[in-house]
C-alpha cells in the first residue's frame, strides 16, 4: 500500500474505512432498533400517530408526501419515501364528533445489501369534541410489511483475503430467506385543546408494533427473540397566532423502541404575504438531540404547502460527513369536501390568517 498511495490518499482513505465502519455500525443498530422516521414529524402525522387520522384542524381532507435523503455522502445512503391521505367521514351521521378514515405507504431502502422495506397501512380514528374547547382522539392502523434484502451484495470477514473481498468465496453465513412479510398494528391517543381563536394546543401518544410481528433473514433460535420492539412516540405542539402577520408552531417529539431513543424539539413560524393569508412563508429550526441540528424553510399557496430541511450532523458523524446528514421534502394538500356539511366547520379549530 505505501508504494502505491501517497500521503493525501493513505488519509482520504482511511477516513473512508472509518466512516463505512460508523455507517456499519449505526445502520446495523437501526436496522435492529429503530423504525423509518421523519425530521419533520408533524408533516407525516399518519406515522406519527394513527390517531391523527383526520385530524384536520383546517380543512375536510388532506394528502401529503415525504422524501428524505440520508447520509448520501457516504457509500450507502438511507432513502425513505411515503404518500398518505386522510379524510374526516360521517360528519352528518354524529353531532359532536366524526370518524377519521386514511391510509399510507411507506418504502425504504439502505445499505449495501439493498434492505427495502415496503409497507402499506391502512388507519382509522374517531374524534370527540369535549365542550367548545377541546377534543378527544383515538385511532389504530393495521397493515402489510415487506422487508427484503440482496445478500448477493454483502461481504463478510470470511471473504477478506487480505487484500481484497473475494465475492465468490463462502461467506460463513447462511440466510433462511431473503425477505420477510407479516402483519403489523399500531394505536394511538390525542388531545387538542383550543380556549380561544389565536391559540391550539395539541399532544398525543402512540404505540407501534402492538402485535410484536416477528422479523428475521436467519433461522429462529430458541434463545433469541426476533420479534420486533413495541415503539413508543409522543408528541407536543402548539400554534400561536401572534397577529396577522405572523404564526408560531412550537413542537417536540420523542420516541422510544429498544434501546434506542430520539428527541426534537423546536419551533417553525409562517409569515402572511398576503392580506388574506393565501401565500406564507415558513422557516423554522429544531434539533435532534447528539445528533442534528434541523432548519427548515417552506412555502404555502392556499391550500398547497411545501417544505425542505436539512439535517446538520452535530455528532461525531460530523468528522466524516463534513455535517451532511440528510435532505428532507414534503408536500400537503388540504381542503373541503363540495357538500361543506352545510356550512358546518367545527373541524376549523387551529388559528389561520383567515380569522
Amino acid at each position: 500500500m505505501n508504494g502505491f498511495f501517497n500521503w493525501d490518499q493513505k488519509i482520504e482513505l482511511r477516513r473512508f474505512f472509518v466512516l463505512s465502519l460508523l455507517f456499519s455500525i449505526t445502520f446495523f443498530y437501526q436496522s435492529e432498533a429503530q423504525d423509518l422516521h421523519f425530521s419533520q414529524f408533524f408533516n407525516s402525522p399518519l406515522t406519527t400517530n394513527p390517531a391523527n387520522t383526520g385530524f384536520i384542524p383546517d380543512a375536510d381532507y388532506r394528502l401529503g408526501a415525504n422524501y428524505r435523503s440520508q447520509w448520501s455522502s457516504i457509500p450507502v445512503p438511507f432513502k425513505t419515501m411515503s404518500i398518505w391521505g386522510d379524510a374526516q367521514v360521517f360528519r352528518d351521521r354524529f353531532e359532536t364528533g366524526w370518524i377519521g378514515l386514511g391510509g399510507v405507504i411507506l418504502r425504504d431502502v439502505a445499505g449495501s445489501g439493498n434492505l427495502t422495506s415496503t409497507k402499506i397501512y391502512g388507519s382509522a380514528a374517531y374524534h370527540q369534541m369535549l365542550g367548545n374547547t377541546g377534543l378527544l382522539s383515538a385511532g389504530f392502523n393495521i397493515g402489510y410489511a415487506s422487508k427484503r434484502i440482496d445478500v448477493t451484495r454483502f461481504t463478510f470477514d470470511n471473504q477478506w483475503n487480505g487484500k481484497f473481498f473475494d465475492i465468490v468465496a463462502p461467506s460463513g453465513e447462511t440466510f433462511a430467506a431473503n425477505s420477510v412479510n407479516y402483519l403489523d398494528l399500531q394505536i394511538g391517543l390525542n388531545y387538542a385543546y383550543f380556549p380561544t381563536d389565536n391559540i391550539y394546543m395539541h399532544a398525543g401518544v402512540s404505540i407501534h408494533h402492538v402485535n410484536r410481528p416477528k422479523e428475521t433473514f436467519f433461522s429462529e433460535k430458541p434463545d433469541y427473540d426476533n420479534r420486533i420492539a413495541m415503539r413508543y412516540i409522543a408528541f407536543a405542539d402548539g400554534v400561536i397566532k401572534l397577529n396577522d402577520q405572523f404564526i408560531l408552531t412550537p413542537a417536540a417529539y420523542f420516541s422510544t423502541q429498544a434501546k434506542a431513543t430520539e428527541l426534537a424539539l423546536g419551533i417553525h413560524a409562517n409569515y402572511n404575504l398576503t392580506g388574506n393569508g393565501e401565500q406564507q412563508l415558513i422557516a423554522g429550526m429544531y434539533y435532534r438531540a447528539g445528533d442534528a441540528i434541523i432548519p427548515m424553510v417552506g412555502y404555502q399557496w392556499k391550500n398547497l404547502r411545501f417544505m425542505f430541511s436539512y439535517d446538520a450532523t452535530t455528532s461525531a458523524l460530523k468528522n466524516y460527513n463534513n455535517m451532511y446528514g440528510a435532505t428532507e421534502f414534503a408536500m400537503l394538500y388540504s381542503g373541503y369536501n363540495a357538500a361543506g356539511y352545510n356550512g358546518d366547520k367545527r373541524q376549523s379549530l387551529c388559528p389561520d390568517f383567515r380569522k
